[in-house]
């Protein structure tokens, strides 16, 4: 299957700690479910025009949610990701998170 770079990557993460790793060069997108670390790579090369030194990825499990409800509790689970870790050159930055 062929994805291109704007397919791969599908939106940035943004939580405390993530935005802790931006300190280190270190940013983490949701990705394609079936996209590899090469795909990830060439895909935020391309898209961010940065170095990428290192990839790593991982796919989030699911869990179960629960909320209440006038007429009782209402149960269902979280949908699976995958998202990756990208290390970037030392003279790099990727601008979108910059702002945050």
């Amino acid at each position: 299957m062929t994805l291109e770079a704007s397919q791969i990557v599908l939106r940035p993460v943004i939580s405390e700690k993530s935005m802790d790793q931006t300190q280190r060069s270190k940013y983490t997108f949701a990705v394609h479910d079936d996209a590899n670390k090469l795909q990830i790579k060439e895909a935020v090369e391309t898209l961010f025009k940065v170095t990428v030194l290192d990839v790593n990825v991982l796919t989030t499990k699911v869990k179960e949610k629960s909320r209440n409800r006038k007429r009782g509790r209402q149960r269902g689970w979280t949908s699976p990701w995958k998202k990756a870790i990208v290390t970037v050159g030392p003279n790099d930055k990727i601008e979108f998170f910059e702002g945050v």
